[in-house]
């Protein structure tokens, strides 16, 4: 077994976004062997967000951990919380928010679709 040293780094205003976000990097692009394009971890404070993006030759999949969020998906929105998965498929837009009162913390996978 190898232990992984997870690499964060911080975003401000991502995707047009609000304040400053946190993505650990769980798997190097070499471990993903071209399978995924990124599996992390995703730290949100309160108040800030991640902006509504597309994605374009890939999908996006979020499974909450920690925390109350207002997702966004295409141009309908929804709270969602810890024990939450969610959806992006490849050619749809998605955002979200952290509305709660703790940090929000998340899994994300991207998977190419080429």
């Amino acid at each position: 077994m190898a232990i992984i040293a997870p690499n964060t780094i911080s975003a401000v205003n991502k995707a047009g976004g609000k304040g400053e976000i946190f993505i650990t990097h769980l798997l190097t692009p070499a471990e993903m062997v071209g399978k995924c394009e990124m599996f992390a971890s995703v730290r949100i404070p309160v108040g800030a967000s991640l902006g509504v993006h597309r994605h374009v030759g890939n999908n996006e999949t979020y499974h909450l951990l920690k925390g109350v969020a207002t997702y966004t998906d295409n141009d309908k929105t929804y709270t969602v919380k810890a024990g939450d998965t969610t959806y992006c498929a490849d050619g749809d837009t998605h955002g979200i928010e952290n509305i709660g009162d703790e940090d929000l913390i998340f899994i994300a996978l991207i998977i190419s679709t080429k």
